[in-house]
C-alpha cells in the first residue's frame, strides 16, 4: 500500500505541474474574468450574471491579447504584450510552485527556491505559449524569415545563379 500512495503522489504532483505550465498563458484572462465576474455579483447581476460576464471578460481578454500580439509588428510592443500574459503566470507559478514544494520539505530556503524555479519556468512558458500565435512574416510555414532553416545553401545558390546569368547577359551583350 505504502508504494502505491508513493506512486500516485509522483502523478499527481507531475499532473499538477502539467497543469501548471498548460494553463500559465490564462493567468490573466482568468483574473480578468473573475475581477469582472465579482464586480456583476457586487453590483446584483446574480450569480447566472456574473458567470457569464466573467466568462465573456476573459474569453475577451485571452482574445485581444493574441490578435494583438499576432499582429503587432513591433518587437518592444509585442514584448510588453507577451509581459502583460508572463507576469500573472509567473505569479501564479511561484504560489503553486511554493505550495507543492511544502508538500514535501518544511519551510526554508529550499522551498523558496523550488518556488521561484517554478515561477521562472511559469513565466517563460506563457510567454512562449504567446508566441505560437506569430503568424509566418514571408507566408512559407512556420519559422518565417528568422529562421535558419530559411537559409540553407541551396537558396543561395540559386541567388548566385541568378546573378550569375544576369552577368553572362550583360557580358554577352543580350
Amino acid at each position: 500500500m505504502l508504494a502505491i500512495g508513493i506512486v500516485l503522489s509522483v502523478f499527481g504532483l507531475g499532473l499538477f505541474c502539467w497543469l501548471l505550465f498548460t494553463l500559465a498563458i490564462y493567468a490573466l484572462p482568468f483574473l480578468a474574468g473573475l475581477t469582472a465576474g465579482l464586480a456583476a455579483f457586487h453590483s446584483e447581476a446574480g450569480v447566472v450574471g456574473a458567470f457569464i460576464v466573467g466568462f465573456l471578460a476573459g474569453g475577451a481578454t485571452l482574445a485581444l491579447g493574441q490578435i494583438a500580439f499576432g499582429t503587432i509588428r513591433t518587437p518592444l510592443i509585442r514584448a510588453l504584450i507577451g509581459l502583460l500574459y508572463a507576469v500573472p503566470a509567473t505569479v501564479a507559478g511561484y504560489q503553486v510552485s511554493f505550495a507543492l514544494a511544502g508538500i514535501g520539505m518544511s519551510d526554508g530556503g529550499w522551498q523558496m527556491a523550488f518556488a521561484v524555479v517554478g515561477a521562472v519556468l511559469a513565466g517563460f512558458t506563457a510567454f512562449s505559449r504567446m508566441t505560437l500565435f506569430v503568424p509566418a512574416s514571408d507566408g512559407q510555414g512556420t519559422g518565417g524569415a528568422h529562421s535558419p532553416v530559411g537559409w540553407r545553401a541551396h537558396d543561395q545558390g540559386r541567388r548566385r545563379s541568378r546573378h550569375s546569368s544576369s552577368s553572362n547577359r550583360l557580358a554577352k551583350g543580350g
